[in-house]
Formats: structure tokens, C-alpha cells, sequence
């Protein structure tokens, strides 16, 4: 390991490694129009990496609109069954360009390879996709209870598998995430375009575009 600068890779989940993040926007959408509130792609990009009830809060603000506790969790309750519907027709073909290869590169170099994702259905997507047994662990939803940007989700992850937070390399796609993995001096890695994501250390377009070896070796 002293031939590494970096001995861990958080990965999240959606946008990332598979292309569930457009389920989601689907899902979310839907549950919006129930409301009458406009919700549109660039209302989404404020959704991701955030917990599914903050998600809620930031699509009633767009609608200037307020409800009990109790309604607002049925609303994401449906949001969430509409989104299943979506994933369990998954299969391994929505699994991104570059994120098998890049984990399984990971884990010849003797990087920690885990999941740091705030899906309570991050376990059932990666079944359905055939890759759950490729991560060391998985941090999910049903895990933590602060959203990014508080980095619980990934200093779990450091804190199981015994890694300086220093030492973790984080691939995010949300302002959100990228935020969670600087507040703790984790390197954060955006998959997106950088004025998406200006804050992250470095950036690119995919997964597969990434020199993996020449970020985590010395």
C-alpha cells in the first residue's frame, strides 16, 4: 500500500456507475405535475446526491407550496414506488461506459472499492445490474440519516474500512456530493460538466475517460 496515495474509492450510485438518475427525474416530475408544479431538468440537477425527503422540500419551494409532515412523506412514498417501477426493469446494459473496468483497476492496484450513495434502493439497483459483489462496503440510505452535503455517507465508508479520510478518492455527480467529499478532505472526482460541478478537484465527462492508475499510484 505505500506505493498509493489514495487506498479507498467511494463511488455514488446514480449518474455515476448506472444511469438511474433520469429514473428519477422521471419519477419526480411525475410526482410534481400531481401538484401543478413545473419541474424541469435543470430544477433536477438541485435533487441530486440530496435525501429523498429534502428532495420533496426543494420541489414544493419550486411550487411556492406548503403540506403536513404526513403528506409530504405519501407524496415521496409514491415518487419512490413510481421510481421502482423503473428500476426493477433494469438489467446489467444500464451499467455506464468505464465503471466496471475502472472498479475492477481499483481493486488490482489494492484499492478499497465502496459505494457511497443516499438510495434506500442502492442495493436493489446494484443486484439488478450483477455488480453488488464488486464493493468492499456499502454506504446507503438506509445507513445514514444526514444528506450530502453532510459527508456522513462517505466518512462511513472511511470509518468501516479503517481509511484516512485524506486517503479516499470520492466520484460524484452532484454539487451536493462533491461539497460532502471536500468538508473532510476526501479527493472529489465529478463525472459531469464542470459548471455543473466547479468545485470539484477534478472533473470528467465519464468514467471512462478517467486514468485511474495515475491518480491513485505515486
Amino acid at each position: 500500500m505505500n506505493n498509493l496515495k489514495y487506498e479507498c474509492a467511494i463511488f455514488d450510485l446514480d449518474g455515476v456507475i448506472v444511469d438511474t438518475a433520469k429514473y428519477h427525474y422521471l419519477a419526480w416530475k411525475r410526482m410534481a405535475e400531481t401538484l401543478d408544479i413545473e419541474f424541469s431538468e435543470k430544477d433536477n440537477e438541485r435533487l441530486k446526491g440530496v435525501s429523498r425527503m429534502a428532495c420533496m422540500e426543494i420541489i414544493l419551494e419550486l411550487g411556492n407550496k406548503e403540506m403536513s409532515e404526513e403528506k409530504k412523506f405519501e407524496l415521496a412514498t409514491m415518487k419512490n414506488e413510481w421510481y421502482l417501477e423503473y428500476v426493477n426493469k433494469m438489467n446489467e446494459s444500464e451499467i455506464l461506459p468505464g465503471s466496471i473496468e475502472i472498479i475492477n483497476e481499483l481493486k488490482s492496484l489494492n484499492v478499497k472499492v465502496a459505494l457511497g450513495s443516499a438510495s434506500k434502493n442502492a442495493r436493489t439497483i446494484l443486484e439488478k445490474v450483477g455488480i453488488l459483489d464488486l464493493f468492499d462496503f456499502i454506504s446507503d440510505g438506509t445507513l445514514v440519516s444526514k444528506a450530502k452535503p453532510d459527508p456522513e455517507v462517505f466518512t462511513l465508508v472511511a470509518d468501516k474500512l479503517n481509511v484516512d479520510y485524506k486517503k479516499c478518492i470520492v466520484f460524484e455527480d452532484s454539487e451536493a456530493g462533491i461539497e460532502a467529499a471536500t468538508r473532510v478532505n476526501m479527493l472529489a472526482i465529478g463525472i459531469g460538466l464542470i459548471e455543473n460541478l466547479p468545485k470539484s478537484d477534478l472533473i470528467y465527462t465519464g468514467l471512462d475517460k478517467v486514468d485511474i492508475a495515475n491518480i491513485v499510484t505515486l
